[in-house]
């Protein structure tokens, strides 16, 4: 076990901890961005969803920016950069926050922040001394840990002023920028598994492999379309069934404690779940469709609240494990770039998901909402399903 620890390019504490650190920093950002532009700002709300968009669409173009650099540059150049990009950008906006210089910097900080999250992802299929999946699974629980890390203290240290909130968020890259500068200096070394190597290639070069990524990959957009609606429109509806905001907010409260609790006991039973990755995957999409199938016709909070119980776990069930899935596909030489393809896939589903809410809110009702993202969750989750089954039974056969 000694001597394969030694082939990791980087110890995982720092891994894990950089992820910590990097999402209770960004978590300062962006949950602010609608309440700063509209209440602080003065914009629309239709110039906030806006921004929103063009946040989402950066931040795919720093996912995508990411795992090219990583695979075709350095890895440990490719998070420096995308960190030090993130602690300028948040350097300039506790000076420069006001129309339109806001909205400069929360776009460069959207590619900083991409850089760093493919760079974070792709590091983790280097580490040789632990299974990807379990990588993958504490990965998954520091993001959102720094999600409620930040969250919390935002609400704290707002009633101060918003200029100090920048200045957290700054503080926070930079630490972590120290961090990449003393800890990931080794991470260009990356080990080599010729072996494993030549079975990815011929996996990720082969059709069936791809069309069972394209599936999955598309599974993810509809989920997270879907996922989005809890962070936007979910809430307008629960406010027109005379429900508060403390309410809705509980929810989330829900959502971390579900996921903080649920985490570590999957990556406890990590070697079975990965043995059975594809159950884990239909299972949690499953879930995911049925959370969206209880709120059909839903007007009492207890359904709400199941809902997200629902959901969340469907989503620390499925969300970890595909990347360790599309992992098993990758070789070598490209597994920045098929981490950067999720991230981009995910980022890409945040940006439409409350735009297309909105549209059919607009032209339909909360009803058809509902009914729109059970479908795609389902249909979506079928057809991975399908490709998945077919081309494991035409291995078997071959």
């Amino acid at each position: 076990m000694l001597k394969r620890a030694k082939s990791d390019p980087i110890n995982t504490i720092w891994l894990f901890l950089g992820s910590l650190i990097v999402n209770t920093g960004i978590s300062f950002i962006w949950p602010l961005t609608t309440i700063y532009i509209h209440n602080y700002l003065h914009e629309s709300l239709t110039i906030a969803g806006v921004v929103l968009f063009l946040n989402s669409i950066f931040t795919m173009l720093g996912n995508a920016l990411g795992g090219y650099l990583f695979d075709k540059w350095f890895p440990y150049q490719t998070i420096l950069l995308g960190v030090s990009i993130a602690t300028f950008s948040t350097l300039m906006l506790i000076f420069f926050h006001g129309w339109p210089a806001y909205v400069v910097w929360l776009l460069t900080l959207g590619i900083g922040n991409g850089i760093i999250v493919t760079g974070l992802n792709s590091t983790a299929t280097l580490i040789k001394s632990k299974a990807p999946s379990y990588i993958f699974n504490i990965l998954y629980f520091t993001q959102n840990l720094g999600l409620v890390f930040g969250s919390l203290m935002v609400g704290f240290i707002l009633p101060f002023g918003i200029v100090y909130i920048f200045i957290l968020a700054f503080m926070m890259f930079l630490f972590f920028n120290i961090v990449v500068l003393v800890k990931y200096r080794h991470l260009n070394q990356r080990p080599k598994d010729t072996n494993h190597m030549k079975i990815s290639e011929e996996n990720v070069t082969s059709n069936p492999h791809l069309k069972i990524i394209a599936s999955l990959l598309f599974c993810v957009l509809a989920a997270w379309i879907a996922y989005e609606q809890w962070n936007s429109n979910i809430s307008s509806y629960m406010l027109s069934l005379h429900m508060s905001v403390t309410l809705y907010s509980f929810l989330w409260t829900l959502n971390a404690i579900l996921i903080v609790t649920l985490q570590p006991i999957l990556t406890y039973f990590d070697s079975w779940l990965t043995d059975h990755i594809n159950g884990r995957l239909y299972f949690g999409f499953t879930l995911f469709a049925l959370a969206f199938l209880l709120l059909i016709g839903a007007t009492h909070y207890a359904r709400f609240l199941l809902a997200m119980a629902l959901l969340t776990t469907g989503e620390v069930f499925a969300f970890p494990a595909v990347s360790t899935f599309i992992n098993n596909f990758a070789s070598e030489e490209n597994k920045g770039k098929y981490q950067g393809i999720i991230q981009v896939v995910v980022s890409a589903g945040r940006a439409l998901g409350p735009l297309i809410g909105a549209l059919v809110i607009d032209f339909s009702s909360f009803l058809t909402l509902f009914i729109f993202c059970t479908g795609i969750v389902l249909i979506s989750g079928i057809i991975f399903f399908f490709t998945n089954e077919l081309s494991k039974r035409k291995k078997f056969r071959d």
